[in-house]
């Protein structure tokens, strides 16, 4: 599922996205580390994994995720 960016803490490596639909979802540092990326910029398009309404991983919309 892709997502757009809207807030990333480059500290903690938590914050939140857009959904296609305008839902917002946060992610927290599990999420983000578990993927090959160092830092988000606002606006960026990724590329997540959810379980349930959590997010579990994010990678650029330009990467493949683990299935």
């Amino acid at each position: 599922m892709q997502a757009t960016v809207k807030t990333f803490d480059d500290a903690t490596h938590c914050g939140s996205v857009f959904l296609d639909d305008g839902t917002e979802l946060p992610f927290d540092t599990a999420a983000f580390d578990a993927g090959p990326l160092r830092l988000l910029r606002t606006g960026q398009r990724v590329n997540i994994l959810l379980d349930g309404d959590r997010i579990t991983y994010v990678t650029l919309s330009t990467f493949p995720v683990p299935r």
